[in-house]
Formats: C-alpha cells, sequence, structure tokens
C-alpha cells in the first residue's frame, strides 16, 4: 500500500531575457519564488527611503522645491577636488555668504522687532524643510487634513511660546491694558485649549488602515515642534536680554563655520566624522582657534554700544535711536594688575602700564566660542546623519552653494539654547522690575489693589518725590451705594 505524496509545487522556471544595446549583449534573468507573501501596503507603510518616495522627492527637486537627494559618487574632500570645481564652489558660497551676512547686519540694525521677525521667518521655512520629508508619503496615503494639522500644531506651539516670552519681558504693558490682561492672566489655558483642540482633531482623523503611518507622524511634528520651535523660543528670550545674546552667538556660529571652511579648503586632509564627510580635522581646530580670536575681537567692539547691550524694552527702536542704560556689570571693564614677568614682558612691546582693562564678557566669550567651535557643529552633524537616514544630500535648495535654510540653522539653534541657558545661569543679575510687582498686583483684591496704592502714596509722599494734594483717591463702588 503506498502512500499518497503530496504533489511538489513547482517553482516557475526563470525567464530569461536577451537585449543587445550598442554592441553588447545583455542578458536579464528574472525569477519568481513561490510562497512569498505579499505585504498589505495599507497595514505597513512605505519607508521614507522606498523607491516610491524618492522618485517623489526626485521629481520635486527637478522642480526646483524639496530637499536634494544624496549623490551616489564618491565623496571627494575640497582640497583635493580639481582647481576649476574648487573655486567654482567658493565664489558661489562666498557670494551667498556675504549676501546673507549682510542681510543679518541690516535685520539687526533695523530694529529688535525685525530681528524676532527674521527668527520667526527662519524658523516656519526650517519646520516646513523638515516637515515636508514626511508630507510626501501622506500625499501617496490622499490623507485628508494632514498638512493643516501639522501647521495647525505650529501656530499653537508659537502661541504658547512667544506669549510666555511677551508676557515675562512687558509685564509692565499686558498687565495694565485692559484688553491684553484677560490673555495674560490666562495664557497657559487659553494654549492648553489650542493643543487639545488639535489633538481631538488628530484623533478624529485617523484612517483604518494607516493608523502606524498617522501616528508616526504625529511623533514626527512633535519631534519637529521640540528640535525647532522650542529652540528657537530661547533664542527669542536672548533677544529681549538685549541684542548682543543674540547677535553674539550667532556670529560665533557664523565665524566657526567661515574659518572651518577656509581651512578646510586650502589645508583639509584628514576626515573628521563619516556623517559628514567633507568635514576635515585641519578645519574643525583652525576654526576653533580663529573663532575664539574672533569672539574677543567683536565682543571688545560691540560692549560699548547701548543699543546692543541694552535690554530691550521697546521693540520700535533701531540702531539710530540713541538708547541710554545702565550696564550690566559683565560689560563694565575691570582693571587686571600684571604679574611681574608679564610686566617685564609687555615693556618690550612698548606698553607702560602694569595693569590691562578686560570686561568680564570678554571671559566669558571665550567659553561660548569653545561651545560654538566644538559642541555646536554636532547639532550639524546630527542633521547630516538625518539626511544620511533619508538619503538626500541638503534639505532644500533656497541658498545657492549651502542647500536649504536647516543647512545653514542646524548649528544655530542649539547655540542658541546654550546662550540662553549660560546667560541665565552666570551673567543676568537678578532684579525686582515694575512688571514683576504690575504682575503681582494684579492677582491681589480690589480692595486690596487700593490699601497698597493708599501705602505707596503716603511712602512717596514722605520721600518727597510726590505732592500730597496732586493725588486722589477714588472711593470703591461699594462707598456709592452707601
Amino acid at each position: 500500500m503506498s502512500k499518497n505524496k503530496s504533489p511538489r509545487r513547482s517553482t516557475p522556471p526563470a525567464s530569461t531575457t536577451t537585449a543587445t544595446t550598442s554592441g553588447h549583449t545583455i542578458h536579464t534573468t528574472s525569477s519568481t519564488t513561490s510562497g512569498s507573501v505579499a505585504q498589505d501596503s495599507s497595514q505597513t507603510p512605505p519607508s521614507p527611503t522606498s523607491a516610491k518616495h524618492r522618485e517623489s522627492l526626485d521629481a520635486h527637486h527637478s522642480n526646483g522645491t524639496g530637499p536634494t537627494p544624496a549623490s551616489k559618487d564618491a565623496v571627494v574632500l575640497l582640497a583635493d577636488q580639481s582647481a576649476s570645481a574648487k573655486w567654482a564652489n567658493w565664489s558661489v558660497r562666498t557670494l551667498w555668504t556675504l549676501i546673507m551676512i549682510g542681510g543679518f547686519f541690516a535685520c539687526v540694525a533695523a530694529g529688535p522687532l525685525f530681528v524676532i521677525l527674521l527668527v520667526v521667518m527662519v524658523q516656519g521655512l526650517v519646520y516646513k524643510e523638515v516637515i515636508y520629508l514626511a508630507n510626501v508619503p501622506s500625499r501617496e496615503k490622499k490623507l485628508p487634513w494632514f498638512r493643516s494639522m501639522n501647521w495647525y500644531f505650529l501656530f499653537s506651539t508659537n502661541y504658547f511660546f512667544y506669549g510666555e516670552s511677551l508676557i515675562h519681558y512687558f509685564q509692565h504693558v499686558v498687565f495694565v491694558d485692559a484688553f491684553l490682561l484677560p490673555f495674560a492672566t490666562h495664557h497657559r489655558f487659553i494654549s492648553f485649549t489650542l493643543y487639545v483642540i488639535g489633538f481631538v482633531f488628530f484623533v478624529a482623523n485617523l484612517k483604518k488602515g494607516h493608523y502606524r503611518f498617522q501616528f508616526s507622524q504625529f511623533a514626527w511634528t512633535h519631534m519637529t515642534l521640540l528640535l525647532v520651535v522650542c529652540q528657537s523660543h530661547f533664542i527669542i528670550n536672548n533677544i529681549f536680554e538685549g541684542l548682543i545674546w543674540f547677535f553674539l552667538p550667532v556670529s560665533l556660529v557664523i565665524a566657526n563655520d567661515i574659518w572651518a571652511y577656509i581651512f578646510g579648503f586650502f589645508m583639509g586632509k584628514t576626515p573628521l566624522i563619516k556623517l559628514s564627510p567633507k568635514k576635515t580635522v585641519e578645519g574643525f581646530i583652525g576654526g576653533w582657534a580663529m573663532t575664539i580670536v574672533f569672539g574677543m575681537l567683536f565682543a571688545t567692539l560691540f560692549l560699548r554700544y547701548p543699543y546692543m547691550i541694552c535690554p530691550v524694552k521697546d521693540l520700535r527702536s533701531t540702531a539710530f535711536s540713541g538708547l541710554t542704560c545702565e550696564p550690566n556689570p559683565v560689560f563694565v571693564p575691570v582693571k587686571h594688575y600684571l604679574k611681574p614677568w608679564m610686566y617685564s614682558l609687555v615693556r618690550h612691546l612698548g606698553l607702560r602700564n602694569n595693569f590691562v582693562m578686560i570686561a568680564p564678557l570678554q571671559w566669558h566669550v571665550i567659553i561660548m566660542a569653545c561651545f560654538a567651535s566644538l559642541i555646536a557643529p554636532f547639532g550639524g552633524f546630527f542633521a547630516s546623519g538625518f539626511k544620511r537616514a533619508f538619503k538626500i544630500k541638503d534639505f532644500g535648495q533656497s541658498i545657492p552653494g549651502h542647500g536649504g535654510i536647516t543647512d545653514r540653522m542646524d548649528c544655530q539653534f542649539l547655540m542658541g539654547l546654550f546662550s540662553y541657558m549660560y546667560y541665565q545661569s552666570f551673567i543676568k543679575t537678578s532684579a525686582v522690575t515694575v512688571g514683576f510687582v504690575l504682575q503681582t498686583v494684579a492677582k491681589l483684591k480690589g480692595q486690596e489693589q487700593m490699601e497698597l496704592f493708599d501705602h505707596l502714596r503716603q511712602y512717596l509722599i514722605g520721600q518727597g518725590l510726590l505732592d500730597e494734594d496732586s493725588c486722589v483717591i477714588i472711593p470703591p463702588k461699594e462707598a456709592w451705594v452707601s
């Protein structure tokens, strides 16, 4: 009795195609393996590096929008490139660097309002470039309201962060204005309500078959908000503390980028890190040394200008407004006596004084320059790893020779956050301000506010700062009834 054997599943034969091109015969063999299980694309969304996604990126790049796809050519250091290619890159990059620096100086001279608008604009463009990478597959899946929700979360996050800054730095305005007072008092609850509306809208638009993809994009959006919007909020706070705390960190990063490029251009031979193959050890070290020198010179120059060092009190002020203020002690030069061996050394240089005048800012700027040269570039390396994960060369092509806005701002966000933390920890002087007092008084009841006013009036009269007949207290409404 023979056992019944189940028939073998035959494997379809391989098909061979022969083509002749320019005298060369090309054989192409294709085979189909049985038992393969086709995956449901609706359950497992295509990765951002899939062929379909890359085709979409290539199409948008050819139209002048979107990130630049990564080249498959071998990486060649600048110092090893041909003279024509090297100097062509130099000319384009230098031209647009000068244009950006000129625009940057123009915004700083135009006043803090224009600087804030510049930061908000850059933040929006960076957010757009990063979110765009996730937006392409969402178009393929035809998900409704995807882009709208991304921009809504940007709006609600900006409302919270910038509202916090305006309330903190302009308390003397918002807590005495009848229209702004409710918004300032309940700002955080309003911000929370705006976020909850977006959260509910996201959940309501979850589409069966695309849950994993939609939740990954939700996380993508919040990661972008954290890395871009949150850090730019601290840059805005630096502006309010004084334009120098915005101008100096940004300038240090720009200087480090320029000097690292110059040293790498002429002497770069040793690759620094695999994530960014064109970065060299020579450029890294040369940029560090020159950034310290640049920082010392810039700090010495700008600590003399009240427009740069005064905290922002009026957004309408400009470089020609003639601002004056009592400077922070960090800007006041201090006499440092030289050691005997130092004095004997400088005498040979023609200096006769046995002391030097150094402002504390000049010591602080050394630390900031070191961070801008040694740590902030890792923000750029992070962005390089990010681009490698998505197989793109640049985030965009809006700046010839540089790539997209994100490619220029990747180090600035980390530097801005460091500058804020460093300033708040080691430089800022704590003081009770009029805005802080008004914010506290606004929490008192009406009767308590009248009592405080009466005590303050008596104090000012006693100090000879107020005439006794020049101030009349209007009785509260309860007294009118009686």
